[in-house]
């Protein structure tokens, strides 16, 4: 039985016929046995029936066994059912690389494709931007008044000409509020921080810097305080005139009406409304502007939220207390009226949506009501309201130099006509520094 079991063991085809061939004997054996049986005529005994059945089924469990011990030892012929590893198969890690670049390559591709997407549409958005700045321009220029007075009537600049259909480049428009009785105030800037003559079309020139005293006209349009500003504006060329009738109480509707005439005539990146009694550094200023240059809806300044004054008689007294909830509440977040910068964008959306932008009782309050709900960044930059000296001067000690300093108790330098040269000179810049500023 061993030498038949090595005869059997060395291939799997082999094994398993060897189940088929012995049951053929076997089945041999039993016909011929029956054979001779019926050819005998001997009828066989109970116990040997017993006997042949037993045999036989002693014969056909040794053959079943031996072949399912011949398949369990075979050398591992499982294994041929795996894939065995062929010759090209040493590229397939090559093949994966390729493939890992490719998708790699296919990435790159689409991140490129995304940012000319991007590039795509902020070119279309500053175009768009510019359209709306033109368009609100040329209906300012064209009917913005209804006087039947003519554009050269209603607003001019430093020039003393009308708004023309060219309108001009600039980087910021810094446009300084005033009124018909702050002459000495006048005075005391351009005495400091604002170049005169000369050097204010210089600066508009070289540097992109515009710098105009924002004011109307009085109630009787032609009077004595009108043609004091026009002998002002003679000599020196440095107003913006606008046709608005002057009031403390009209500040929101001139700061909306500033921020319109502005976008008319500059095509700037920032528009800035400063008040007269505020040290200004020109050179800080530009430089912090420059940093959100490329930033759409960008409103920088001084962010407070005070109380919203309810009680009639007081300064800062809001009629439409109501509005902000239970008494006692403060105003939304907002730039202090002293000094703020807007964005192109934003000075274009007051131009165009001028006839619906509510108007309350303090212009810095509308100015930030204007830009609720819309797409904006706040920033808010201490620097633009530091303190007179010492804080403006250890600032600039420390390399800190301030974009304005004054007094908040004041809302301004107290008395600026008098201070504003000390200040100055304690936490200027230098008069140089504005001409040496990179933009």
């Amino acid at each position: 039985m061993l030498r038949t079991l090595a005869q059997d063991a060395p291939s799997k085809k082999k094994a398993v016929a060897v189940l088929p061939l012995e049951k053929k004997r076997t089945r041999i054996i039993e016909a011929n046995w029956w054979r001779d049986l019926k050819m005998r005529g001997k009828p066989f005994s109970g116990k040997a029936i017993f006997v042949f059945c037993l045999a036989s089924f002693l014969a056909g469990s040794l053959f079943t066994s031996r072949t399912y011990w011949t398949h369990q030892h075979q050398p591992h012929h499982h294994a041929l059912s795996l894939p065995q590893p062929q010759p090209h198969d040493a590229t397939r890690p090559r093949d994966c690389d390729h493939k890992r670049k490719l998708v790699e390559v296919k990435s790159g591709d689409v991140i490129e494709e995304v940012t000319k997407t991007h590039q795509a549409i902020q070119s279309l958005d500053r175009t768009i931007s510019m359209l709306e700045m033109e368009l609100a321009g040329a209906r300012i220029r064209h009917n913005m008044y209804g006087d039947g007075r003519s554009d050269s009537d209603s607003v001019t600049d430093n020039d003393n000409s009308t708004s023309t259909s060219t309108i001009k480049k600039a980087f910021v428009v810094i446009g300084i509020n005033t009124g018909f009785s702050s002459k000495k105030r006048r005075d005391s800037v351009r005495e400091t921080w604002m170049p005169r003559g000369e050097n204010l079309k210089k600066l508009e020139k070289e540097k992109g810097i515009v710098i105009r005293f924002v004011i109307g006209h009085s109630a009787t349009r032609g009077g004595v305080l009108d043609r004091a500003i026009e002998a002002e504006e003679a000599e020196h060329r440095d107003f913006l005139r606008l046709n608005h009738v002057e009031g403390y109480h009209q500040l929101s509707t001139k700061t909306r009406l500033y921020f319109s005439t502005a976008v008319s005539l500059w095509d700037a990146f920032f528009y800035v409304k400063v008040d007269d009694d505020v040290h200004l550094n020109l050179a800080t200023l530009v430089t912090t502007l420059a940093k959100h240059r490329f930033k759409p809806r960008i409103y920088i300044g001084c962010m407070k939220s005070g109380p919203v004054l309810s009680q009639k008689g007081t300064k800062y007294h809001e009629p439409e207390y109501w509005k902000f909830g239970e008494e006692g509440n403060k105003y939304f977040r907002h730039a202090t009226g002293q000094i703020y910068a807007i964005s192109k964008d934003l000075a274009a959306y007051i131009s165009i949506n001028l006839p619906i932008l509510h108007r309350y009782a303090n212009e810095d309050v509308s100015l930030g009501s204007w830009f609720i709900g819309l797409e904006v960044e706040h920033v808010d930059d201490r620097s633009m309201c530091c303190g007179t000296p010492p804080d403006c001067q250890w600032k600039a000690h420390e390399g800190n130099v301030c974009v304005a300093s004054f007094d908040w108790q004041c809302s301004g330098i107290c008395k600026s006509v008098e201070r504003m040269k000390t200040v100055h000179n304690s936490c200027g810049e230098g008069n140089g520094a504005v001409w040496s500023s990179d933009i």
